[in-house]
């Protein structure tokens, strides 16, 4: 029976591959995710309320939670409608947006599957106004609409990291200790950083797609460039979380700067 069972999940994992070669929306790349989102999602659920049971979140009321919120909001519907008018919503099938705030002095934020957000206090200081924030929240929500975190777990676990296969987190849809450590470390929930954060090509990736999303939403993507300046000044010796897999400061900016002007074609600055 166990061998029964093994057959079959290899199987499914061998047909995920085969069928889940998808493009990412805006860059076009292609890429190959082995896991079901709706895995993800339910992990993702589970995942962010104990994040936020094990770390209050700021109370609703608080100015830096309604800017937050706010830059949330804008983001997640003007992403959603161009999904829409690109015909790859299925990208958002079944999110329900939730943006919170910890107060943590980590210099971090990260977007799970189905659009649960989390901004650390640190990190504020460092935005310092809203448009640099929305430049930030872009850029995790972009990891989300990717679908990197899948991509990441997906390598992972067919190298058998952290001591896990396909086919016992196929098996146990990732609630065995193995699983829920991989998911963490993949969405970048936790201060240090994982064995499977973000590659570069994703963060670079990110750092694309935000742009374009917080011009979407109203925000001037050129205070992208000052914001990643500032964030490479935090470093010292060692970087903040957000610019641990980046590629260096230069190449970055440099990067930015070159995207900018297809950035700007989507921005739209918002009445006052």
């Amino acid at each position: 029976m166990i061998k029964r069972t093994t057959l079959v999940l290899t199987l499914a994992a061998v047909t995920l591959a085969t069928t889940s070669c998808l493009k990412v929306p805006v860059t076009g790349r292609r890429q190959v995710n082995l896991l079901p989102e709706s895995i993800l999602d339910g992990m993702a659920k589970t995942q962010y309320q104990q994040f936020l049971s094990a770390n209050a979140p700021m109370q609703a009321s608080d100015n830096n939670v309604e800017m937050v919120r706010r830059v949330g909001d804008r983001i997640s519907k003007a992403v959603t409608q161009y999904l829409k008018q690109t015909k790859q919503l299925s990208r958002v099938n079944g999110f329900k947006w939730e943006f919170n705030v910890v107060n943590d002095n980590t210099v971090n934020a990260w977007c799970m599957p189905g659009g649960k957000v989390v901004v650390y206090t640190g990190l504020l200081p460092v935005t310092q106004t809203e448009g640099a924030l929305a430049i930030v929240m872009g850029h995790e929500i972009a990891h989300a609409i990717s679908r990197h975190g899948n991509e990441r777990m997906s390598q992972g676990l067919a190298l058998q990291a952290a001591g896990i296969g396909m086919q016992v987190f196929l098996a146990t849809k990732g609630t065995s200790p193995q699983g829920v450590q991989l998911f963490n470390q993949a969405f970048g929930v936790t201060s240090q950083l994982g064995i499977l954060k973000y590659s570069r090509v994703h963060e670079s990736e990110a750092d694309k797609m935000g742009l374009i999303f917080a011009a979407m939403a109203g925000y001037n993507p050129e205070e992208a460039i000052i914001f990643w300046q500032r964030m490479a000044a935090q470093g010292g010796g060692k970087p903040p979380e957000l610019l641990s897999t980046h590629p260096s400061d230069e190449t970055r900016i440099k990067a930015l700067r070159a995207f900018m002007p297809r950035a700007k074609s989507y921005y739209k600055p918002m009445a006052n």
